[in-house]
């Protein structure tokens, strides 16, 4: 399996080494140069397997025997052995048109945990096997941070720090990434959003002399190992569905602000996977259900919400979906993004956004039907929804049609957004991991929303 660039000047990497480039040298990202195609037999066959057999499948075909499957096998079943559910990633039925994907299992209570802690013993193998320095350099909009770090906390040969915008996340996010004391891990809070954080990793990658002079590497969804590990919970849960009796047309809603647990959707349903509708639920940063349903993406007015890891207007996954739209043809792409660059909008055909309708559907969830989401969830079925996972089930609602069923995903554990929760007078109970952060010192530098001053501080670090 070779990996190529969006924006076609890299290619013919293999999928280490993807890894490693985390962003692209030519400043696009990386995808694969083909879409390995599943057939309705090997579907059959993998709808008996465990979350972590179904794992090593999916993944073995994206990395094509470079590593050797025995240790695949061993990455594979190390990263999932931490999951607190035997199924790792379970479904709940809450009606007989809604179900819930619950990806919260990990360590760090959110859907991040399934694709960082493999990318953590990843990159520890790589280290090992290469006996190279790995130097992690991620952005987060609260829940990737924590992932991140727990991933990689106290291992040997990989250093990490963690961009978080200051103020802007909630208080147990916060918590879970700057309580950790190990010497390899650096907190900085950036004055700014999310996109600030995100627009200096993405510039720091693109200064490839001094990615390579320090060794910089992505844990963001830029890299393409973390979508490849998001595609197996989409299949895994079709065939929790099917084994249960549910026949029909199966939709997934998935609330998105950077475009990567979506795509990884697109992807799963490209090799073969039967999805009918692919929701995409937004907040009020709403970027990109008005490219869904206008053919224009447009950065707008930044909006703080209830659901703050989805309070982001530049999706860094986005470009690899317009590669796919515009026919895998690189140079289009570039010219693109060149014209984004300078004019900071994407505007697409007729016939484009045609096509762009056929892959998704979208709703943007506004902060009162997001809290009034959460209750009515808790009222009818007694299940607690965080408020992302209630932008998806309201999205799931409205865009459902008669003889469908949606799977929607639960990408973080209620207790991490206690702050909404709060609002509509609903207490809940911490789990004890959680409830022991409060108690504990905070470990974390603020910094001004620069290139500059986190390259000083990256610079100390290494």
């Amino acid at each position: 399996m070779e990996y190529i660039s969006t924006r076609g000047k890299v290619g013919g990497i293999g999928f280490v080494d993807a890894v490693l480039m985390g962003l692209a040298d030519d400043g696009g990202l990386l995808v694969p140069k083909q879409i390995p195609q599943v057939s309705a037999d090997t579907l059959s066959l993998w709808q008996k397997l465990s979350y972590s057999e179904l794992a090593l499948e999916v993944f073995s075909l994206y990395i094509d025997g470079e590593i050797p499957r025995g240790e695949l096998k061993k990455l594979v079943n190390d990263s999932y052995a931490t999951f607190r559910d035997e199924e790792v990633t379970p479904v709940r039925r809450l009606n007989d048109k809604l179900h819930v994907l619950e990806l919260f299992h990990g360590p760090t209570f959110a859907f991040k945990d399934i694709a960082l802690q493999f990318l953590g013993n990843l990159y520890s193998y790589i280290s090992r096997e290469r006996n190279s320095i790995i130097h992690i350099l991620g952005a987060t909009s609260g829940d990737t941070g924590a992932s991140a770090i727990e991933g990689v906390r106290g291992k040997e040969g990989i250093r990490i720090c963690i961009l978080h915008p200051h103020g802007k996340v909630s208080k147990v996010q916060e918590l879970q990434m700057t309580t950790v004391d190990d010497a390899n891990v650096l907190n900085l809070s950036v004055e700014g959003n999310f996109d600030d954080c995100q627009r200096i990793i993405k510039e720091l990658f693109a200064d490839v002399e001094f990615k390579h002079r320090y060794h910089l590497r992505a844990i963001n969804s830029i890299n393409i190992a973390r979508i490849l590990a998001q595609t197996v919970y989409y299949f895994y849960a079709y065939f929790q569905l099917v084994n249960r009796g549910i026949s029909g047309k199966v939709n997934f809603s998935v609330p998105t602000g950077n475009f990567g647990d979506i795509f990884a959707g697109y992807l799963a349903k490209k090799m073969g996977l039967p999805i009918n509708k692919l929701i995409l639920a937004t907040n009020e940063n709403n970027i990109l259900e008005r490219f869904i349903n206008e053919g224009v993406y447009q950065p707008g007015e930044f909006h703080m919400t209830y659901s703050p890891s989805m309070d982001i207007q530049v999706a860094s996954n986005f470009e690899r979906y317009l590669y796919y739209l515009h026919g895998e043809d690189a140079n289009t792409v570039t010219t693109i993004m060149d014209n984004f660059k300078k004019d900071g909008k994407v505007v697409i055909s007729a016939d484009k956004l045609e096509q762009v309708k056929g892959d998704f559907v979208a709703y943007g969830v506004e902060n009162d039907e997001c809290l009034a989401t959460i209750g009515q969830s808790h009222d009818e079925y007694g299940y607690l929804l965080d408020p992302h996972t209630a932008c998806g089930v309201a999205a799931a609602e409205k865009l459902t049609d008669n003889g469908e069923v949606t799977v929607a995903l639960s990408t973080a554990h209620p207790a991490k957004f206690n702050e909404a929760i709060e609002l509509i007078q609903i207490e809940q109970t911490f789990p004890p991991q959680i409830q022991a952060l409060f108690d504990k010192p905070q470990h974390q530098i603020l910094v001004d929303g620069t290139n500059d001053a986190v390259k000083e501080q990256l610079l100390k670090f290494f």
